[in-house]
């Protein structure tokens, strides 16, 4: 069925204002949607920073009147409305839409990502099976792209891994699919490793090839590959831990980092590893290295 959606502009100070009025007077969902394309990276523990100009969205039952919702919300906030705007959307099969956007990718020479439920393109290459909605992680952001294509270009065959920060799985299973021997996946978030768990039996991954761990329980170690798609402050901070986590010899390919971020990174490890030239990609960096 349709809806009637309505659309105000707010500042980040009106937003609980306007959500709490928009659910009083019966919206049956709100969203809030960056209004200018401004990115927010690394925010605060327990925050939910929000833009400097965001748009709240709310859904209405098609035959609500517009006209009634804007006066409500003026007398319920006491405030001369910000710009707003209502229309009517037609509904669709949101999940349909979605999975029907998501299509096989190539990464590199031999790997595929392969929607769960989508044929692969090449049965004969290296293909990883993954169910999106178990997301964390699924090849379309130009981070991980960065490093499966970087896994792509390793001789792997043999090699003991370590995804650190592993999300879905995603590097550590293409690693493992490639030629690694095992794969170890370490997360913060329970979650995460749920996912890691079922993207591993979905392609094949037996358990005893690939442990997953918190990372108060992960056991010592020194890696043959290090991946850690993250964050630049974690990277950073995290410098010391994840060189020694790294055999002599061994690699190491960092992502999550923004351009502008990439020197101070690569900088964290420098005295540990022979970098190679920084790869960029849509304003994101990869930086690898062989540790000394």
């Amino acid at each position: 069925m349709p809806w009637l959606q309505v659309r105000l502009a707010i500042s980040p100070d009106q937003a609980e204002t306007y959500e709490d009025a928009l659910l009083e007077v019966g919206a049956v969902s709100v969203t809030f949607m960056d209004a200018e394309d401004q990115p927010i990276f690394e925010p605060d523990l327990n925050t939910t920073p929000l833009w400097s100009h965001t748009h709240l969205l709310a859904l209405f039952e098609a035959d609500t009147d517009a006209d009634a919702v804007f006066a409500h919300l003026q007398l319920l906030t006491g405030a001369t409305l910000p710009e707003h705007q209502a229309e009517v959307i037609e509904d669709q099969d949101w999940e349909r839409s979605w999975m029907d956007n998501f299509q096989p990718m190539r990464f590199g020479q031999r790997l595929w990502i392969v929607p769960s439920w989508h044929a692969a393109p090449e049965p004969e290459a290296v293909n990883l099976l993954l169910d999106p909605g178990l997301a964390f992680g699924t090849g379309t952001h130009p981070t991980t792209a960065l490093c499966l294509e970087w896994l792509d270009g390793q001789d792997l065959n043999g090699a003991q891994v370590l995804d650190f920060g592993c999300g879905s799985g995603i590097l550590a299973i293409a690693a493992l699919l490639l030629g690694a021997r095992e794969a170890v996946g370490t997360d913060i978030d329970v979650q995460a490793l749920e996912a890691s768990r079922d993207n591993a039996g979905r392609n094949g991954i037996a358990d005893e090839r690939f442990a997953l761990y918190l990372p108060e329980h992960m056991p010592a170690m020194q890696a043959d590959v290090l991946v850690a798609n993250i964050l630049a402050g974690p990277l950073v901070s995290l410098a010391p831990q994840l060189s020694t986590l790294v055999r002599p010899g061994g690699l190491l390919a960092l992502s999550g980092i923004l351009a502008e971020q990439g020197d101070e990174v690569a900088a964290a490890y420098a005295k540990d590893f022979d970098l190679d030239p920084i790869s960029v990609r849509d304003g994101w960096v990869r930086i690898s290295g062989r540790r000394r």
